[in-house]
């Protein structure tokens, strides 16, 4: 998939082209909005861990052991555990933005754990110094956690939340998806009010080697499987 390089410099819009000529719009999230998510989840954990200060406070010793181990779990995995939910933390949905990869998709597991184990090198030499210079330094946005890990900090909107497929059920496809064949996929859901039933079909039939189904049936199957996709099983 390649860049499409808007023809203002100032645009935060991306477009991507995948290679069967769709094209995606993404419209990456600057400093400022990501500052503000960042302040929101940074209060919702001091609040987490006041709380448990005050539970474990009475332990004395053990209650610290504990209250450690929670307070290394808390900062490094409660933006994993959000991203992996729904693509964005609280601070983050409440801003309106959410992480994806590069490409659209939803972010993987292991993404997310890059982007958010290189906070550490982003937040030198204090709040963010490293990070803020890199995302000014490149037209996406990203900071080192994010070219690391190969992943975008959009606005969630239309563009980016996409049309719900033509079925409520996720299916889970019959083989493994590479992340294009997916994007082929959501993009056939996506645009199934331009295609005509006869040509809808068509295209779903290119499968029917791995899916076994013809027609409206295949048709149906595309769209389990861009809910499955979606909600990122």
């Amino acid at each position: 998939m390649k860049e499409r390089i808007p023809d203002s410099p100032l645009d935060t819009l991306r477009q991507y082209e995948i290679p069967e000529g769709v094209t995606l719009h993404l419209r990456v999230a600057g400093p400022v909005v990501r500052a503000c998510a960042w302040a929101i989840d940074a209060l919702i954990r001091t609040l987490i861990y006041l709380s448990l200060a005050m539970l474990l406070g009475y332990l004395g010793g053990l209650g610290l052991g504990v209250m450690l181990i929670g307070l290394f779990l808390i900062e490094w995995f409660y933006p994993v555990v959000f991203e992996m939910h729904n693509g964005a933390t609280p601070g983050k949905r409440a801003m309106g933005v959410l992480v994806i990869q590069e490409n659209g998709t939803p972010v993987t597991p292991a993404a997310s754990v890059i982007r958010n184990l290189l906070r550490s090198v982003d937040f030198l030499p204090f709040l963010y110094g490293v990070g803020l210079v890199t995302m000014l330094s490149n037209r996406s946005f990203q900071r080192l956690g994010d070219l690391a890990a190969g992943t975008l900090v959009v606005y969630r909107d239309q563009n980016i939340e996409r049309m719900d497929p033509a079925t409520s059920t996720a299916l889970k496809p019959p083989m493994d998806l590479s992340e294009e064949e997916q994007l082929v996929i959501l993009n056939f859901a996506e645009r199934r009010e331009t295609l005509s039933e006869e040509r809808r079909q068509e295209l779903a039939e290119l499968l029917s080697a791995q899916t076994g189904l013809q027609g409206v049936a295949a048709e149906q199957a595309l769209y389990g499987y861009a809910n499955w996709i979606l909600k990122g099983r």
